[in-house]
């Protein structure tokens, strides 16, 4: 089989990546045009004996980016995620409306295109959350629609720097997140996971179960209920990298959890109810755009993010635009 030297080469899009003293973010990854015709075959039996490779490209990048590679369809793109050989991750207690679309796959966010997702780890608001997601592009935006993606241990750094007390009373604290789900999902919505789809039953008996077993409370309000989780911390330690990261999505709940049924500036609080601190919130965001990076999406491109080194987004845009996503354990 070839080897990565043959099969993968490392690329460049020099107005698309940050450089770093050892690595550039995010990696990104094109069949060598010299090597045999690239199929979709080849690159999955390429991931499966090249996947040392892979990982420790994805330990140091925190992000790889396959551009130019044979994945055009949905069954394609599960393909590839099982050539990765990751253990599959339950939706449960996520907050974006999805849908199952194949095996593994399920659409990103279906919220509707002139809202901006802000900046998040995946499920970072719940105990059980992926180490990694895979995303892919099966129709171009017809403009924007980037997935900013920004590495954490730097916004954690920068943060700490500025807003050293801020940072102290999160790592003592953590956030409560507080969020009010209707009954089914409602699409307008970039928080719109009603609670049967949240808790994958129609049962509010079994609901009650699923959410004690991620530690968190539930209040019935009509045929709605509100959830409270927290406190959960908002810094962590990545052991893999041995460096703390600013694992949250305190900036996305508070500037872009707001619907019929939320108020933004409710929805996350420090560990102890006390409100954060709007002027604070909205500097972490500078903060995050200053750091990320956001390379506009092709048809075919699969992006495979480590969630412990990377928080990521979504811009507006102008359909169409269809992404596939896929979390992993």
């Amino acid at each position: 089989m070839a080897n990565q030297v043959q099969y993968f080469i490392e690329t460049q899009l020099p107005d698309h990546q940050k450089h770093y003293n050892s690595f550039t973010f995010p990696s990104v990854l094109s069949p060598n045009p010299t090597s045999i015709p690239s199929s979709l075959s080849l690159f999955t039996k390429a991931i499966k004996s090249q996947k040392p490779f892979l990982d420790s490209l994805l330990l140091t990048a925190g992000a790889v980016l396959f551009r130019g590679f044979p994945v055009e369809t949905a069954k394609d793109f599960n393909d590839v995620i099982e050539a990765f050989g990751f253990e599959e991750l339950p939706y449960v207690g996520g907050a974006a409306p999805r849908t199952n679309v194949v095996g593994r796959v399920f659409t990103a966010n279906e919220s509707p295109p002139d809202q901006k997702i802000p900046f998040h780890h995946e499920m970072a608001q719940v105990p059980e959350f992926p180490s990694k997601l895979f995303f892919f592009c099966e129709v171009e935006p017809g403009s924007g629609g980037e997935t900013p993606i920004v590495l954490s241990h730097i916004v954690y750094e920068r943060m700490k720097e500025k807003y050293p007390e801020f940072v102290a009373r999160l790592e003592d604290h953590g956030l409560i997140y507080t969020r009010v789900l209707g009954e089914g999902d409602d699409p307008s919505s970039p928080i719109g996971r009603g609670w049967k789809s949240t808790f994958l039953t129609t049962d509010k008996k079994v609901a009650e179960e699923r959410a004690a077993k991620l530690g968190m409370k539930l209040e019935w309000i009509g045929d709605g209920v509100k959830t409270i989780m927290g406190p959960i911390p908002a810094v962590k330690y990545d052991e893999s990298r041995q460096r703390k990261i600013w694992f949250n999505s305190m900036v996305a709940a508070y500037t872009g959890w707001e619907d019929a049924r939320n108020d933004p500036v409710k929805a996350v609080t420090f560990g102890d109810g006390e409100p954060l601190p709007a002027d604070t919130i909205y500097e972490c965001l500078k903060i995050l755009e200053e750091e990320c990076v956001a390379i506009p999406w092709k048809k075919g491109d699969v992006l495979l993010i480590d969630n412990w080194a990377v928080l990521h987004s979504r811009r507006s845009f102008d359909p169409p635009r269809r992404v596939l996503a896929s979390l992993c354990k």
